[in-house]
């Protein structure tokens, strides 16, 4: 099990992206259209650098719906690879199945 902490903060800044998604979208197509003025990008760019760190999808981590553990996790079931082995087993997974030969 991960540490409550961690968990915790991770949810904050899911919440946090959410909350800022469509601001940062706003200024990343104004930063990146070739029509806008370098004034406008540049305030843009101030704007986008001012907004808090945890906006940035790139800080979440992808972590066990189950356990919380950060590493080893499939995205396609949100387990992780410990979880994944022990719910196959039981064949709760439709479609998968562990592997004896």
């Amino acid at each position: 099990m991960a540490k409550t902490n961690m968990i915790e903060r991770d949810k904050r800044r899911t919440q946090t992206v959410k909350k800022y998604a469509a601001l940062r979208a706003r200024l990343k197509e104004t930063i990146r259209t070739p029509k806008s003025s370098p004034e406008e990008r540049s305030a843009a760019q101030a704007k986008l650098q001012s907004l808090p760190r945890d906006a940035s999808p790139s800080r979440q981590r992808n972590r066990c719906a189950i356990t919380g553990r950060s590493r080893g996790v499939y995205r396609k079931f949100g387990l992780g690879r410990t979880k994944i082995r022990e719910v196959a087993a039981r064949g709760e997974i439709p479609g998968l199945a562990k592997a004896s030969w």
